[in-house]
């Protein structure tokens, strides 16, 4: 039953701050995650309160993207309460989508995240949604408004929802900021609003695999599993490929090993010509040197013996030539005493004769 409360659904990847902006918004409590998991594991209802006069009530549900339950769960977490509101009544004024202004890009994760959102809502539901960036204080803000205008006008980001109906806004962390973006959901509610996945399986009587955001979800989950499928082939590439590489190392250092042992037993071997060289060469010169003392000692020897004989001959010679002045001499002084007997002769031969 329609109470005339105005019933707005919050909804984005785990940690973009649904939780954050809920509780600033409505002023309620909700516990805020600070872990790579979802802190909501349910959707939330908050008490009403007032947005320019009129009752306003938040629905906080499970982040998409979470690390500890996958994308079919979360989806099944906010198709039961999406079915069971629209068969009690609560039927919604708008939705809140969150996108943190801080990620430098919007990733695979994040569009995946997005599309899902989108086969949630339907085409015809987007100028009922708001989709709201937040944590502009965490970033320069003309880097800020840089990455708004990307989200606002790339066709991989938010600019065919935009184009559909939706409109982009910004929370600054206030409630003031809060209930601007509340505001303008409030300003333009014209009536009950249908998601498609609410039409499906409450109208349509389909079950959730049947759904659109089911496909969407079960096609991200095949991309998601042939991506992890792929990862693992590359890591198993990567780890064959270490695996090689360090075959490749271990084959390269016992080349490396062996050509160094090799060098060595080379360097060694030749180390030991070398030895045996300079030992044959020390030998040689010692040999030479002994032979060249022999012959020294034969030529002084011999030079010696030579000096001895000159010595002796001209010991000889000398002896020779007093000999024969002896005797010259001698034969002198016997002509000279026989000149003198001829004279004395010849003297005495002159007396008598006179």
């Amino acid at each position: 039953m329609d109470t005339g409360e105005l019933i707005i659904a919050v909804m984005g990847p785990t940690g973009s701050g649904k939780t954050t902006f809920v509780n600033v918004a409505s002023g309620s409590n909700f516990l805020v995650g600070q872990g790579l998991g979802s802190t909501t594991e349910r959707a939330c209802m908050t008490g009403t309160f007032q947005v320019d006069g009129r009752p306003v009530r938040l629905v906080d549900t499970p982040g998409y993207d979470d690390a500890t339950r996958t994308d079919l769960d979360i989806l099944r977490t906010i198709a039961d309460y999406l079915t069971s509101a629209y068969k009690e009544g609560k039927t919604l004024a708008g939705v809140i989508y969150i996108h943190r202004i801080s990620d430098v890009r919007m990733s695979g994760v994040s569009r995946k995240n997005f599309k899902m959102f989108r086969k949630i809502c339907g085409e015809r539901t987007l100028k009922n949604v708001v989709i709201m960036t937040n944590m502009w204080g965490s970033v320069n803000a003309s880097i800020a408004e840089a990455r708004e205008r990307e989200l606002a006008t790339e066709e991989l980001c938010f600019k065919p929802v935009l184009d559909a109906g939706a409109n982009i806004m910004r929370h600054h962390g206030t409630r003031h900021s809060a209930h601007e973006v509340l505001r303008h959901i409030v300003s333009n509610h014209a009536g009950p609003v249908v998601l498609d996945l609410q039409r499906e399986l409450a109208i349509e009587h389909k079950s959730l695999e049947q759904t659109s955001a089911a496909d969407a979800c079960k096609d991200e989950a095949a991309k998601e599993a042939e991506r992890r499928h792929q990862e693992e082939l590359e890591r198993s590439r990567r780890e064959m490929q270490g695996i090689r590489q360090q075959e490749e190392n271990r084959r390269r250092l016992e080349e490396e090993a062996r050509r160094r042992q090799e060098e060595m037993a080379r360097a060694a071997a030749e180390a030991r010509r070398v030895a045996a060289e300079a030992e044959r060469q020390r030998q040689e010169a010692a040999r030479q040197l002994q032979e060249q003392q022999r012959m020294a000692q034969e030529a002084a020897q011999r030079a010696a013996e030579e000096q001895e004989r000159q010595r002796q001959h001209l010991a000889r010679q000398v002896q020779e030539a007093a000999e024969r002045a002896e005797r010259e001499m001698q034969e002198l002084q016997r002509r000279i005493q026989e000149e003198m007997w001829r004279a004395r002769r010849r003297s005495r031969n002159d007396c008598i004769v006179q």
